[in-house]
């Protein structure tokens, strides 16, 4: 199981996590972006982090709704409606929970998935954050099916989502800013699929704290 307790704790973690790689994230979207992601999902998260204690008597998919809203209002760009439809849809699967067990959870993780490629329409090999998402949930699923512990299939989900943020180097990006360089994007690592890869290292890094 994982409780709402260690949620709240996954969420904090996450300001915490961005504020510590604003700069990193920042450098990586400097060479094929705005260079605002960094700064972006750190203001997010802070303000996430603020907002907590306000709802943490609340279920868990009232936490997750409040943590989309929250990130769609304050996270610029491309961003905010892409990591709020993320935490919207896993609100939808967490209504009325006060935990989840390993299968809630990949059914969670999934749903949010699909939430951000129906909003981002993005699709493997766009050098996007689908890239990480997409075979690092996957394999969290796998590892479930596999009867593996909850900690167990996220360092795997987090294994693969390292290998995936750096397989996004030689990509050439066709959606999103990134795009705009053509060829030129390619040699440069996502910034978003880096942040996705920081969001489930937190994750795992919160369950195994906790166990």
């Amino acid at each position: 199981m994982i409780t709402k307790d260690q949620i709240l704790q996954w969420l904090e973690a996450l300001a915490k996590s961005f504020n510590e790689n604003k700069d990193y994230l920042t450098e990586l979207d400097a060479a094929i972006g705005d260079a605002d992601h960094g700064s972006n999902m750190s203001r997010g998260f802070h303000k996430v982090r603020e907002i907590l204690p306000t709802v943490a008597d609340q279920d868990l998919g009232t936490i997750f709704k409040t943590v989309s809203m929250t990130l769609i209002s304050t996270v610029g760009g491309a961003s905010g409606p892409l990591y709020g439809s993320f935490f919207l849809k896993a609100s939808a699967t967490a209504a009325g929970k006060e935990q989840l067990t390993s299968e809630e959870l990949g059914n969670l993780l999934q749903t949010a998935v699909q939430g951000v490629i129906q909003r981002g329409k993005a699709s493997l090999g766009d050098k996007t954050m689908i890239d990480v998402l997409v075979p690092a949930v996957g394999r969290y699923q796998e590892a479930i099916a596999r009867e593996d512990t909850i900690q167990e299939a996220l360092f795997k989900t987090v294994t693969t989502a390292e290998t995936e943020m750096k397989n996004t180097i030689p990509l050439v990006a066709k959606k999103g800013r990134a795009s705009y360089l053509g060829p030129r994007s390619a040699g440069h690592q996502d910034p978003g699929a880096t942040s996705c890869y920081l969001i489930l290292k937190a994750l795992l890094e919160t369950v195994k704290d906790d166990s």
